[in-house]
């Protein structure tokens, strides 16, 4: 089902596609196993725009829109879930900058990351506050026309080889205050206070680099705050409402390479005389991981188009897609992996990578539990 991609779209599929088969592909596993950052592939989806994809023309990307981002991510997530995550982490470290900032900032600071020169960030977790983030502890404290800020981020994705770090720290004074008294800084690696710590050993998604970050008395200007004071926080919803999508394009992807190579498999394996495909209960497993692909890619697409058409109700629809297309993902890996039977447990297959890479689907940009909370709050609102 391609929920009627114009030809720009299809165009773009197709070179990702053959793109990732070709060059990205052959580095998968390489990249996994040595959980060090692929420059080299970085630097060919800069050549190739693809970094450029989440950006409009006007600030020297491609397209800018929602579903065009899907269509590649999840592309590139079919044969390297870490790959994708340059242009995924692209895409959500400048969607503050996109949503909230002013034409000043995004002339500065839109056009290097549309070209690949700059990497971006999105730096909102913390030790103390992860599905909380409204508990956050980093401070900014304001002093003339700068901020000051104090305080340390965890588990942020590509946080070590970030250029541009949107940052998100407390203004009230006190600490005392609710926790929506939250702002936005624009932060650039070279600024003196600005530290990475260590980077953290993942069961997955190995290759992009998840990092801790610490903030010493770092001044920033005033002039890179992002939208009024205390106006964070919703930034921070907005951002994730339009970022999810992205984290079900990445599951989605991670299930079609699965559901391929165990079909691949099925067909070549023989046991008893014949390929188990013909086996009955191979076939029902592979249908229903294609129905479930199917519903997937229905949600997600879905929600690509509501965010491009600016439909009401994108927090909702962007959680249904991250939570089905996270849980397929997991459940279709699952059976990719028991399907190839002892191979699917061995690290010369990709299928266990897959399965491992799968799960910080259900995880990152808000637990799957944190998306069932979001959509039945929405359903609750609408029957009141």
């Amino acid at each position: 089902m391609d929920f009627s991609l114009n030809e720009e779209q299809q165009q773009i599929r197709e070179m990702v596609h053959d793109l990732c088969l070709e060059r990205v592909e052959p580095r998968a596993a390489e990249i996994d196993e040595s959980g060090e950052f692929p420059w080299d592939v970085k630097e060919l989806f800069a050549k190739h725009d693809i970094l450029a994809i989440p950006f409009t023309p006007e600030y020297g990307g491609i397209s800018g829109g929602a579903l065009t981002l899907i269509v590649a991510v999840e592309e590139i997530s079919k044969f390297c879930v870490t790959s994708s995550l340059i242009l995924s982490v692209q895409s959500l470290g400048s969607l503050p900058i996109w949503l909230a900032g002013t034409e000043e900032q995004k002339r500065r600071y839109l056009p290097p990351l549309a070209r690949g020169e700059h990497l971006a960030a999105y730096a909102l977790t913390e030790p103390g506050s992860g599905s909380d983030a409204g508990g956050m502890r980093t401070r900014a404290i304001k002093r003339g026309d700068r901020y000051v800020i104090n305080g340390s981020k965890t588990f942020i994705t590509g946080g070590s080889v970030a250029d541009t770090i949107v940052v998100f720290a407390r203004t009230d004074q006190d600490g005392d205050t609710p926790a929506r008294n939250i702002s936005a800084f624009i932060v650039e690696k070279t600024m003196p206070g600005f530290k990475v710590g260590k980077l953290e050993k993942k069961l997955g998604i190995r290759g992009s680099p998840t990092a801790q970050l610490f903030f010493e008395d770092l001044e920033v200007p005033a002039a890179n705050r992002l939208g009024g004071e205390g106006e964070g926080f919703r930034l921070a919803m907005r951002v994730l409402d339009h970022s999810r999508p992205g984290i079900a394009a990445q599951a989605l992807g991670i299930a079609e390479g699965a559901f391929d190579l165990a079909r691949r498999y099925a067909r070549d394996r023989h046991q008893f005389g014949k390929p188990i495909v013909e086996f009955q209960g191979i076939q029902f497993m592979l249908a229903d991981m294609a129905t479930q692909i199917e519903a997937a890619r229905a949600l997600t697409y879905a929600s690509g188009d509501a965010l491009d058409r600016s439909l009401p109700d994108i927090g909702s629809s962007s959680s249904m897609a991250k939570l089905f297309a996270s849980d397929t993902a997991m459940r279709v890996t699952t059976d990719a992996v028991q399907i190839l039977g002892g191979y699917g447990y061995l690290r010369d297959f990709p299928a266990e990578r897959m399965m491992r890479d799968a799960k910080i689907t259900q995880i990152y940009e808000g637990t799957n539990e944190i998306q069932r909370f979001v959509i039945a709050r929405e359903l609750l609102k609408d029957s009141a």
